[in-house]
């Protein structure tokens, strides 16, 4: 029996347009492609993004991780992207949506307010160890939109208002290039990816890690003693030091799903979670694969919030209209429609860190 994803419920819908938003079940495939550049590099050549579109999908158990038969549903979904998401202590999800330039937030009952405005298109989202938004800002880079743009990309704090500051906007000079992933440990050290992945210190020093990397997505262990990097279809794994500093490049793990790796989580269990076009890809703590849990879209990128942190939140590529259509890009724009799926968990996420 296939297992099927609904909307989560909105207050004051009628039965009329409850019923004109029920998802259709069918299979709509298009490749989007996008190009990311490296420090002060040549921007790298476009590579396959995940496959837009609705498909049915049968979750089957992963022992200690989730039960069969599981159901996605509905948390948001909008014409305004969403992306690089990561819990609160609430229970809520924030989520980055870079071309209206704001940080919004998903509530425990899936209610949506604006954390932050003014962001310079934040693309990904952390949190500190003072409950403070960190954040890569892809300023005017979307190549999907072809404009030329002279603002620097950046990492830098978003909120709140009175600690927002730019952490770093070069390497020895040269710009960072348009930003992808970004993860910070309890000390202040700031992990990131732009085509490359990099080690942003509390001195406010960028540092290049690893060799030979296209990598997009970038996770820490529970003891920030191991960092990982996606680097196509394969996860990067690097030990980290005392001072921050990460050396000890080796492959970690396969996507043996297929894709590419994209976002990533962990669990309470010290479990990786990958997201990729066929959906979230979990792998126990030496890196053996533990399973897939498809899902109804293209997965981007993946937290565990909730209540216990028992719920697994994916963003998807594209968004359905109230009609049950498509959501076309904004006139004279790029189309970034999104919708957040969430999923009940027998696993919890980390209660360490927020990501």
């Amino acid at each position: 029996m296939k297992s099927t994803f609904v909307l989560a419920s909105r207050a004051g819908d009628s039965p009329a347009r409850a019923q004109a938003r029920k998802v259709p079940r069918y299979v709509h495939l298009c490749v989007l492609l996008a190009s990311s550049t490296a420090f002060g590099q040549t921007p790298t050549p476009p590579r396959p993004q995940q496959t837009q579109g609705v498909r049915d999908v049968t979750v089957a158990a992963i022992p200690g991780v989730i039960a069969a038969g599981a159901q996605w549903r509905i948390a948001w979904a909008g014409r305004d992207n969403a992306d690089g998401i990561v819990g609160t202590s609430d229970g809520g999800l924030l989520f980055a949506q870079e071309q209206v330039d704001r940080v919004s937030k998903l509530g425990p009952s899936d209610k949506v307010s604006v954390v932050v405005e003014n962001t310079h298109g934040a693309g990904s989202l952390s949190v500190d160890a003072q409950s403070r938004i960190v954040a890569v800002e892809r300023t005017c880079t979307d190549p999907r939109v072809g404009a030329a743009c002279a603002e620097p990309t950046r990492i830098a704090i978003v909120h709140p208002e009175k600690d927002r500051k730019v952490l770093a906007d070069n390497i020895d000079g040269k710009p960072l290039g348009r930003l992808n992933d970004l993860v910070v440990e309890r000390h202040g050290n700031v992990y990131f990816t732009s085509g490359g992945a990099y080690h942003l210190n509390p001195s406010g020093e960028v540092r290049t890690v690893g060799e030979n990397l296209r990598a997009n997505g970038i996770m820490l262990s529970r003891d920030e003693k191991t960092l990982y990097v996606t680097n196509g279809s394969v996860i990067v794994a690097f030990d980290v030091g005392t001072d921050g500093t990460v050396g000890n490049q080796r492959d970690f793990a396969k996507l043996e799903a297929g894709g590419s790796g994209d976002g990533m989580a962990v669990d309470a269990d010290g479990r990786l979670y990958v997201t990729s076009a066929p959906g979230v890809q979990v792998f126990g703590g030496t890196g053996q694969y533990l399973g897939l849990i498809p899902t109804p879209r293209s997965a981007i990128s993946v937290a565990f919030s909730g209540t216990g942190k028992r719920t697994l939140y994916v963003v998807g590529t594209g968004a359905l209209d109230a009609s049950g259509n498509e959501m076309p890009a904004s006139p004279g724009g790029a189309n970034t429609a999104k919708t957040i799926f969430k999923i009940p968990m027998i696993a919890s996420g980390f209660n360490g860190r927020a990501k």
